[in-house]
Parts: C-alpha cells; structure tokens; sequence
C-alpha cells in the first residue's frame, strides 16, 4: 500500500511550475521550480544524493504542495519571490543588500533630471539601478557639461511662466540653466535636450553627436566661432566619454552577459550589459549554497533576480552553458566573437570579485576560511574526510652524497613548523630515490603509531607513481593502507597520482587545492635542501680539519661550532684561532694551510 507521500507524488501534474516541500510540522523546508513538476519532484526520492543536507532534507519532507503556471519562465519568476517571501530553510538565499541609485528624469513640465535611491510610481523616467554611484556621478556630471538644465523645483506650468510668478536665478547667471521659468527657453527646444540624454543614458551617442555636428556647422557657416567652438568642446567631451565607454563592437545594440564561479560553499554570479558596445552596467551576487546545487540551476536563480532587481529588458542574454529561461529571451553561448569576449570578462569580473571576497573572509573570519578550503581540498582531491593534517615527504641527494628527506606539516592549511622533521637515510646505498622514499614513510609512521601520536588525512609524496608505489609499501607494511589517503605529485606537468591509477588527475592551475600542495611540495624541497646543504658543509670541514696532523676530534668539533667553514678557517689570523683552540694547535693549523 501507497504512503501519502507516494501518492502526493502520484498525482503530481507533469506541466510547469513550483513545488514546495513541508515537514511534519507543517513548515517550510523548500521551494523549487520545475519544467515537469512530476519528474523533478520524483527525482528527489528515486536516487542516492551526494549531499548529506540533501539527503536530510528528504528524510524530512512530510507533505508536497504545487503551484502549475502556464511557462517555465513564470515559474522562474514565482519561485524567486515564493523564496525571497517565505525564506525556505533549505533554499539559497537572495539578499537584497541595499537600495540602489536610480537617474530619475521626472515627469513635470521642463523635466528636472537628477539621482536617487527612491523609485516613485508618479509617471517618472527611472534608468537603473546602478552599481556604483561613480558611474552615476559620471552620469551627471557628462549630462551637466552637455546640455543646461534647470535644478529648481519650480512648477513650470504655461500659465506661471505667463504671469511671470518666477525670477531667474543665480544658476541662469552662471550659464548653468537658460532660464525656462522666465521663457528663454522654449518647452520643444528643452525636451530635445532631454530626447537626447535619454538616449545618452540607454548607451545611444549617435543622436547627440550627429546634432552637435550640424549645430556646430552652422554656427561656422554664420561666422560664430565661439559658439561653434563651444559646441565642439561638447563633441569632444562627448567623443571621450564614449571612446572610455565603448568596449566592444558598437553594432551590439542592447543584451546582457551572465557567468558563474563556484566552489564548495558559494557561488558568484556576475553580470554585465552592454548596449550599443558599451558597457554600462556590471554587478556581482554571491549565493551561499543550502543543497549543493549545480551551476545551472544557481544561474538561473540569479538571472531572474537579477533581471528583476536590475530592470533589465535586453531580449538576448550570454551565458557560459544553456539554461531554462522560457521562451521570450534569446540565450546564447558564444564560442567567438565578440560576444564570446564579453562572457570572458563577465568571467573574469566575477573571478575578481571572489578574490576580494576570499581576501577578506581570511582576514575577519579564519576559521571560516579555514572550513571551507578544507572542504573544498576534500572534494577536489576525492578524499573520505576533510586534510585538517597534511604531511608531504621530498628526497635530497646531488650525486648520491649525503642522502636526505624531509617531511613537512601543514595544520589546517597552513605550516607547522615545530612539526617538521629531518631523516638521515640510513639503511640505502646510493641516489635511490624509491628505497629512500619507502625508508622515510616507514620509520616516520612507525615511530607516530609507537608513540600514540594522531596520523595526518592526508600524505603527498613528491614524485611520481615508483614514488608512491614506495611509500604505499611501508603504509602496507605498517597496516596503514586505506587508513591515510596518499598522492604523489610530479613536477614537470603538476600530475597528480592516486595508488592503483596510472592515469593522472590534473588540477585547475589556478585552484586554491593546488596552491596548497604547490605550498606543501616547495617547502618540503627547501626544507630538504637546507638539511642537505648543511650537512654537505659540515661533511667536508670535518674532513678537511681531521687531515691536520695533532688535530683531534674535540678539537675539531669545537672549530666546526666557531668558523662553520673550511673557507672561513683558512682566511682566520693566527691569533683569532689561537683565541679558539690555543696558540699550539693554532700554529699548526695556520702551517696546514699554507702549504
């Protein structure tokens, strides 16, 4: 017999629209959005989920509503507001930070243009919202230097200009304003300015540019070259405006680049509209992830919200993979191009933005930062549990003198130094890099389970497969396979091996994982190399000093403490030697060193 939440799936409708899922409680666990609400509902409860808070959620789910909406596009637009409405537990959430500036051209005779934050439903222009107030302070400011519109909040009706109920001001003076409250200035020439800063600030500069033009010709044409040239200044402000503005390809009249980047907590959607070549907005949302939800259905959350928030009407959008948006919007993936050049830099803005964001969280939040690198090495790197413990191992020899390795500590991510240890090999003859490898794993980890002390998640080897077939040896040998994930790194490619696979991992050059391991390696090569070095320098002034004839080895110790080297030996007085080991055994030595 059927549960009742079999049959509430049962009798779900295969047609468009959202679904919302309640626990027992009668409360709101989460809301979705689907092109099939029968198949996507069915989805949740017909496979094993990756993510445990997936897999809790459904343990949850009690009872199944829906709503059914003609499109897949309103059901886009009814689950952005049923989530930002009822704020699901489960559901990503979508801040809306702060109240954005607007440039309001307003609706009165003699239309005053100016910023603000308020949008008001009175019949009123409203271009935005901006991301910046720079770029509408730059706005304005362009707008100023064009065209001279009034500031004054007088009712500029015909019948108060006839009676003369205004006097020009100090801004009419100034040249700021042309004086319409006194009827200088006629309402038609005053409303093409502002066609023209309409246009302006929808990215069109060719009406303004092409009227400047004419009125400069015939100002040149009535032998007024000061005015004419004041007109050319404005072509020329105008001009450099647009040459700053203008990116792309100036035939690209209006549409709107998305992209997404994402790690393991957040993503970061970015997007940019373009209009005319120019770009003349950009902005970037950050998401927290609730369900481990895939890039797709991220993108799509953001573009409504974005879309929405932002006033956008552009009928073609870029994305970097195709996404559901219904049928009223044109979605591109461009593969060339200019448009293929857009996405990348929306791509690289919202890269840029993540940058500041993770700068910032490692300075106010540590821990916070900490968690979620561990999550995402852990993740990346296909392990059972997150590498709060990492050791990596790195072989020292130049032909075959002195053999060393040296394994190096990183604490949740970082170095810890005073865990750092040194090996002398002790039991291989000669540069073999496999039995030396395999000697070093096995007495560190020997010594680590005699002595009680807590194993590392993680051991990177630095090398290749032989490499890591040595080590896996000794962690055989000590009954540690499969108890500690190990990888092997090889320099020349940055491959990645894993026991048991002759095909490598290959990481993104530029993930945070790989810069840990790239870390952890390099330090283990220079803390290597200078236990190498040293114990070559001290090798050969032991040798050097135990040649002297009546030189013992007490002596010879107490000089390897005060001159560190043969060189330094050799160039020290007499007297400085004498001072060291007494002035009989430093005559000896001074006579050793000139013959």
């Amino acid at each position: 017999m059927q549960t009742p939440l079999e049959l509430q799936i049962q009798t779900l409708p295969d047609s468009p629209g959202v679904y919302q899922y309640f626990d027992k409680d009668d409360k709101l666990l989460y809301v979705g959005k689907a092109k099939n609400l029968k198949k996507r509902v069915m989805s949740y409860f017909n496979k094993i989920h990756d993510s445990g808070r997936i897999r809790v959620m459904v343990r949850k789910i009690v009872t199944i509503k829906h709503i059914v909406v003609p499109t897949e596009s309103e059901a886009l637009l009814l689950e952005n507001n049923l989530i930002k409405k009822l704020q699901p537990r489960y559901n990503v959430m979508l801040k809306d930070d702060k109240s954005y500036p607007w440039i309001c051209i307003k609706k009165e005779p003699f239309p005053r243009i100016f910023h603000t934050r308020k949008v008001i439903k009175d019949g009123s222009e409203y271009f935005g919202p901006y991301t910046s107030f720079k770029t509408v302070y730059t706005l304005m400011d362009l707008i100023k230097e064009l065209y001279a519109l009034r500031t004054c909040n007088y009712d500029l009706s015909e019948a108060n200009i006839a009676s003369g109920k205004y006097k020009v001001c100090l801004e009419y003076h100034i040249g700021n304003c042309k004086g319409p409250c006194e009827g200088h200035e006629s309402f038609r020439t005053y409303q093409d300015h502002v066609d023209a800063i309409r246009e302006i600030l929808k990215g069109n500069f060719k009406e303004s540019l092409r009227d400047f033009r004419k009125q400069m010709q015939e100002l040149a044409a009535e032998m007024r070259f000061e005015e004419a040239q004041q007109i050319k200044n404005k072509i020329d402000i105008l001009e450099g405006y647009r040459s700053r503005s203008t990116v792309f390809n100036p035939k690209i009249a209006s549409l709107d680049a998305f992209s997404i980047i994402s790690d393991e907590a957040t993503a970061y959607i970015n997007f940019i509209q373009v209009s005319h070549g120019a770009i003349i907005r950009s902005h970037t949302m950050e998401i927290r992830k609730k369900l481990d939800e895939p890039d797709e259905e991220l993108l799509e959350i953001a573009i409504v919200e974005m879309r929405k928030r932002f006033n956008l009407r552009s009928k073609e959008i870029l994305v970097p993979f195709p996404v559901e948006l219904g049928e009223d919007i044109k979605v591109s993936v461009p593969k060339l191009g200019d448009k293929k050049l857009i996405l990348d830099l929306s791509e690289r803005n919202a890269r840029s933005y993540r940058m500041d964001q993770l700068k910032q969280e490692k300075i106010v939040d540590p821990d916070r930062h900490t968690t979620r690198i561990m999550a995402q090495m852990k993740k990346d790197l296909r392990l059972p549990e997150e590498p709060r413990h990492i050791e990596c191992f790195d072989n020292s020899n130049i032909q075959g003198t002195n053999p060393v390795s040296a394994c190096v500590v990183f604490k949740d991510g970082k170095p810890s130094k005073k865990d750092y240890r040194h090996f002398n090999i002790k039991t291989v003859e000669g540069p073999n890099d496999f039995a030396s490898m395999e000697e070093v794993v096995h007495r560190r980890y020997r010594r680590l389970l005699e002595e009680n002390q807590p194993l590392p998640q993680l051991i990177i080897i630095d090398g290749g497969k032989g490499q890591l077939s040595s080590a896996l040896k000794s962690l055989e040998e000590l009954g540690l396979r499969g108890k500690i994930s190990i990888i092997g790194i090889a320099k020349r490619l940055e491959e990645i091996y894993y026991p048991g696979d002759p095909v490598p991992m290959y990481l993104d050059k530029k993930s945070e994982t790989l810069k840990i391991i790239q870390h952890l390696r390099n330090e283990a090569h220079r803390f290597g190399i200078t236990f190498h070095r040293n114990k070559r320098s001290s090798s050969a002034l032991q040798t050097s000093v135990e040649a002297i004839p009546g030189i013992g080895e007490k002596t010879m110790i107490t000089l390897l403490k005060h001159f560190k080297s043969v060189k330094r030996l050799k160039e020290a007085p007499e007297n400085e030697i004498s001072k060291v080991v007494g002035p009989s055994k430093a005559k000896k030595i001074t006579e050793f060193y000139k013959k």
